[in-house]
């Protein structure tokens, strides 16, 4: 009989040991945390505004155009818009709600990165000179697309994708001063250009350690020559969408170049 009562509770004994020992099928398992790898990083550009091979200096310096027109500079902007990154070996990046204003008179608008560049070597970049036609007729904007930024003619003829004001003695203007506003977006006037500066052989290679820094020289001489020559005696004055300002966007396309890039 003392037997079998101490076999009875080995087995209680075992059985409750085996139950505490079993999981609660609706126990939450927590798992081991990770840690995610970055697959993307960022990019720099850094436009530069020149006068040929000097930087480009407001009110106090003046410059010689390919007609033999002095002038000085007061205001220069335009805009940058979609910006495309083109990778060895294939495939792109897009920048999303791509737009710049880039302002000669104020430095840190001409530096700007993007993000969530996948890691890799890139090999190109493209932009569109202005703001595209879907953004002109999109009501009103907010940031580098604010009217409020002077960059803005009306609903119509929306915005002004480059100016260039200054002073020549050679303008025939009030004052002497030369004032080309570059508008439109639409018709055989069209002033939007999209280009793509060549890198030459370097490369821009975005990695975990590594944000490269794209620097773009922009000459503001450009505006008057190649493929038009434009005579400041001849056109001091533009604020209309017509073949001058086709004519000076056409010019206007060839001033960037990639200068350098700092990996």
């Amino acid at each position: 009989m003392k037997t079998l009562k101490y076999s009875l509770l080995l087995f209680i004994s075992a059985s409750l040991i085996f139950t505490s020992c079993k999981k609660d099928p609706d126990e939450e398992i927590t798992p081991t945390p990770s840690n995610p790898v970055a697959t993307a990083g960022s990019l720099a550009i850094h436009f530069e505004n020149m006068a040929g091979d000097s930087s480009l200096v407001f009110n106090t310096e003046s410059y010689v155009t390919a007609n033999n027109d002095t002038f000085t500079v007061s205001m220069l902007k335009y805009y940058i818009s979609n910006i495309v990154l083109t990778k060895s070996g294939g495939g792109t990046y897009v920048e999303a709600e791509s737009y710049h204003l880039i302002d000669a008179s104020d430095l840190a608008t001409g530096d700007f990165t993007l993000l969530n560049v996948p890691f890799g070597d890139y090999t190109a970049v493209s932009f569109m000179i202005g703001v595209d036609s879907l953004r002109n007729v999109s009501g009103a904007q907010t940031g580098a697309l604010d009217p409020a930024n002077g960059m803005f003619w009306s609903w119509s003829t929306g915005y002004i994708q480059a100016k260039l004001e200054g002073h020549s003695p050679q303008s025939t203007a009030g004052g002497n001063q030369i004032i080309y506003h570059v508008g439109g977006y639409k018709g055989i006037y069209n002033p939007l250009k999209t280009i793509s500066p060549t890198f030459g052989t370097e490369v821009a290679s975005v990695s975990s350690t590594v944000t490269p820094e794209i620097h773009i020289k922009a000459n503001v001489l450009e505006w008057f020559t190649s493929p038009v020559n434009i005579s400041i005696a001849t056109t001091s004055f533009n604020m209309s969408v017509n073949q001058t300002s086709l004519d000076m966007s056409d010019n206007y396309a060839d001033m960037f170049t990639v200068e350098h890039i700092h990996n």
